[in-house]
């Protein structure tokens, strides 16, 4: 019986973690280590340690990792990493700072939890981490979403609910990919904002999308300014996907629509009563950075 609950802790993925509620990646390595008996962390070799493999290219801080180090030689690693078996020693899940500092510290080896993940949640977890931790364009955002969404084969629906998002959010965001690549320059090089693209991929036709993209840049059109002119009946516009909503639901429904769209979370809105969702501190700065409608 022992045996079998051991595996059991040892096989649960994203899923079984984290069952209905949103994947918040900081919460992944807080979940596995508090469930984890003390008996069942191991020192493993950090020459055995090799990065997620879908894990993207990260700069770490030096002098930061150079102060952990310090930290590590005098005290030690305080929490174990977690980890995951391969075929040639071990993958990270969680924990490479602390990897990077013991190995400048001079340790060999390194307190941590094996946990057998699936290469889907590793993929999951190493899209997370770059959402959830890491400044990303909106372009490198759109195109996370789409890779999770072609990867895992999740529905718009599903991948909203993992990642704490409105459906909306995440179809607008996808939007962006489809803009053609001069209008997707502009927005890398911060000549026009992710609210302007976001109007701009509403709009059908390619050549009216990069007229009115070099307008913006030439006359320092505001995101008001562009809808209107995007509003014109001579500017095509791509059909909308309309949202099936149960009969009973709540009339604020247009609201809530709206505001889903412009915060890119789930809101819900009752008599007198708004509520917004955020996954952790850096989603809560990036509301209130919406919510003072600077455009």
């Amino acid at each position: 019986m022992e045996n079998n609950n051991r595996r059991r802790a040892l096989g649960r993925g994203l899923e079984e973690l984290f069952h209905n509620e949103p994947i918040d990646y900081n919460k992944v390595e807080e979940k596995i280590v508090n469930t984890t008996p003390q008996n069942e962390i191991v020192e493993l070799p950090l020459s055995e340690l090799r990065s997620n493999p879908y894990q993207p290219r990260k700069i770490f801080d030096e002098t930061a990792l150079q102060e952990l180090a310090n930290s590590i030689k005098e005290h030690g690693v305080f929490q174990p990493i977690i980890a995951k078996k391969s075929i040639k020693g071990y993958e990270i899940i969680a924990g490479e700072r602390r990897v990077k500092a013991s190995a400048l510290a001079g340790k060999k080896t390194i307190p941590a939890i094996i946990q057998e993940f699936s290469d889907q949640d590793m993929m999951e977890i190493a899209v997370l981490e770059n959402l959830q931790r890491e400044d990303l364009s909106p372009l490198e955002e759109a195109q996370a979403y789409r890779n999770l969404l072609e990867k895992l084969s999740l529905t718009q629906e599903q991948l909203s609910h993992r990642l704490g998002k409105s459906r909306s959010y995440i179809t607008n965001m996808l939007g962006l990919l489809s803009l053609p690549r001069e209008v997707k320059n502009l927005l890398a090089e911060n000549k026009i904002s992710m609210s302007h693209a976001r109007v701009l991929s509403k709009i059908q036709n390619r050549e009216e999308i990069v007229s009115l993209a070099e307008k913006i840049v030439k006359e320092g059109l505001n995101v008001r300014q562009i809808e209107e002119l995007s509003s014109s009946p001579s500017v095509s516009k791509k059909k909308a996907m309309k949202t099936q909503h149960a009969k009973d639901d709540s009339h604020y429904h247009a609201v809530e629509e709206e505001l889903c769209e412009q915060l890119g979370t789930k809101v819900k809105v009752t008599k007198n009563q708004i509520q917004i969702h955020f996954n952790n501190a850096n989603d809560l700065n990036r509301i209130l950075e919406l919510l003072s409608f600077d455009k």
